[in-house]
């Protein structure tokens, strides 16, 4: 019963392995189809011309002491040379090859990844460090599918020419034959034992090599050099760095130690049958059992068997090794979706009633706490709302849902009584523009960090422009050295560049919020607008201005404002204090004032900070504002 188990224990191993196969071999076929045949073509040339070698040098020993007319050696000698320079050059063919096709396959698999990437419709696997883990893996063993292809063009090759020197050493001698072929049993199952090995202590280092990834960013990083420089950090994040590489380096120093000690005992066992085999022909040439072209033939023989089992094995290991991480690619191309996706789902009219969220509880694993507590609230088409509460309040996470990247773990979110897992998530997508407090800085030009808010208008001025004004940063990227078309970014230079100032610019942090804001302006003409802290990092005339462009732009469509400073949501149709996880109080700023409760309280708190009036009140519990 137990062998039956561990039969099908290991059929089921086999099984990805199998798939991982199909995937690598696939990809190759698929991106350079003539490159892996000529790689096969060359692979049975390659079998073949080692053993010719030694069937030729045999001829032409055993015809110098035959008496061989003096024609039949020159032939002979001229066919050994040019095999000579067929197995010289077979190698450089094959290595130039081998590159075409990785590059074809590695070109298809990497944009199949990230294609299966864009697919995942949330956030949650990007939050979730195994994920994260098993895509760089994915990615850097993709990198070179075709590595799979020549492994097994490898083997293919080893296997031509050990029946080749196998079918010569039987005819010199069975019992040899049997021991060279019997003394690599133990090669191969220590080879592919390691190869296990080390497949699973690239997955077991991964987070340490990634930690030491974002480390060694963060040093080399301009927007952390001032910090790091200021407080003296750098000594701290360099000695954090080197601890996760001296925790990577142990264990590959670990596998490292096993493999040396495995192959070395390996490489003994091959030297000493080598040696004997060596001693009984010697012995037999002597008792003129053997001639001295046999001697020879059984020489390359044994060396040819032991070579083609060492390649084979060792091309079985290393494709092995590669599958155990192509998997990991495969895993996330063939991924089930990250939300629930409906066969059909149902297209998305323009908003008309408004947004709904129906006893929404939300936490962001099972065991994590609950960020939202049963949130019952309507955003009326048509109108502003804003959302308020100390930092932790679920304001954030809120949006997140609005954008469907995550679902509601209870209840529902609804567009116009519809369940947003109902609809197609980028159709809903596409009815909606926002401006995230944690906007992203592209290292794009300038005209392109604004089109990129709507790609399909990306490379049109007019809309472009217009959004850049509405933003109020019309006139700074204009100003910049090359306008619109200035590179935001001193991260990409050549040495032709690197003495032009003008070749890239770094904008100051309000101007980049003004650039983030017109990015959100773009996508004119969305039924909801979503601004998370709009005007975060802006002197006071700028906020001004900027929500009095937003009161402008806003009027008459569905929004929803996120701002610590009160004073920017007042003029809210709606304003919504959350607190623990709910909603504690909503109304207009007039009536949550004249309610004097914890919206009063902050509103008093923050105007005091402008005031100077001592007498605000406490409030009962700390909000993180800013005043």
């Amino acid at each position: 019963m137990s062998s039956g188990r561990d039969h099908h224990t290991a059929r089921a191993a086999r099984r990805p392995l199998l798939a991982a196969a199909a995937t690598a071999t696939g990809l190759a076929w698929k991106g350079a189809r003539g490159g892996v045949l000529m790689l096969g073509v060359a692979a049975v040339l390659g079998g073949v011309a080692p053993v010719l070698v030694a069937w030729l040098t045999r001829a032409v020993l055993d015809g110098i002491g035959g008496g061989t007319p003096v024609s039949e050696l020159v032939a002979l000698g001229a066919g050994l040379a040019l095999t000579g320079v067929l197995s010289a050059l077979l190698p450089q063919l094959e290595q130039y090859l081998r590159a075409e096709v990785d590059r074809s396959a590695s070109r298809l698999g990497v944009e199949r990844l990230h294609a299966a990437v864009d697919r995942f419709i949330g956030l949650g696997r990007f939050e979730d460090p195994h994920f994260l883990d098993r895509l760089r893996l994915a990615g850097d063993s993709v990198r070179s599918p075709a590595e799979i292809v020549a492994a097994a063009l490898a083997v293919a090759r080893g296997l031509l020419v050990l029946a080749g020197f196998l079918v010569s050493l039987l005819m010199l001698s069975p019992v040899m034959a049997l021991v060279v072929v019997a003394a690599a049993g133990p090669t191969l199952l220590a080879e592919l034992a390691l190869s296990r090995r080390r497949a699973g202590m690239t997955l077991d280092i991964t987070p340490a090599e990634r930690r030491e990834l974002f480390y060694n960013n963060l040093l080399t990083s301009p927007a952390a050099a001032k910090e790091i420089r200021l407080f003296g950090a750098g000594g701290f994040l360099r000695a954090r760095m080197m601890a996760e590489r001296r925790t990577a380096d142990r264990a590959r120093r670990a596998t490292d130690r096993r493999e040396l000690v495995a192959q070395g005992g390996l490489a003994v066992l091959a030297a000493v049958v080598a040696g004997g085999g060596l001693v009984w022909a010697i012995r037999s040439a002597h008792a003129h059992a053997l001639s001295v072209g046999d001697v020879s033939l059984f020489i390359l023989a044994v060396a040819g068997v032991q070579g083609a089992l060492g390649s084979v094995i060792s091309a079985l290991a290393g494709a092995h090794h590669r599958l155990l991480l192509i998997a990991h690619y495969r895993a996330m191309i063939t991924a089930e979706p990250d939300l629930p996706a409906l066969a059909v789902s149902r297209p998305v009219p323009p908003l008309r009633r408004g947004i709904e969220l129906r006893d929404v509880w939300f936490r962001y694993a099972d065991g994590h706490p609950w960020i939202l507590k049963g949130v019952n609230l309507t955003i009326p088409a048509g109108t502003a709302t804003a959302l308020v509460g100390r930092n932790g309040a679920g304001k954030s996470t809120l949006v997140k849902l609005l954008c469907r990247f995550y679902d509601p773990t209870r209840g529902a979110v609804l567009w116009d009584g519809v369940d947003l897992r109902e609809l197609d998530p980028r159709l809903l997508r596409e009815r909606i523009t926002a401006v995230f407090q944690d906007f992203v800085e592209y290292d794009l030009s300038a005209s392109e960090n604004i089109g990129i808010g709507d790609v399909a208008r990306i490379d049109d001025p007019g809309p472009i422009r217009l959004a850049a004004r509405r933003a109020g940063v019309h006139a700074d990227l204009v100003a910049l050295p090359y306008g619109y078309d200035t590179l935001l970014s001193r991260m990409f230079m050549t040495e032709s560049d690197r003495a032009d100032p003008r070749t890239g610019v770094v904008l100051s942090g309000g101007q980049w919020q003004r650039l983030a804001l017109a990015r959100a302006f773009v996508r004119d003409a969305r039924d909801l607008m979503i601004l998370d802290e709009p005007s975060a990092g802006l002197d006071a005339a700028a906020e001004y201005e900027v929500h009095a462009g937003l009161r402008r732009h806003r009027e008459g469509r569905t929004s929803v404002l996120i701002s610590h400073r009160l004073g920017a949501v007042r003029d809210a149709d709606s304003i919504v204090v959350l607190d623990g996880g709910v909603v504690a109080e909503q109304g207009s700023h007039a009536d949550l004032l004249a309610a004097d409760g914890t919206y009063a309280t902050l509103f008093r708190l923050q105007a005091a900070g402008y005031t100077g009036d001592d007498d605000a009140p406490e409030p009962g519990r700390r909000m993180d504002v800013v005043p």
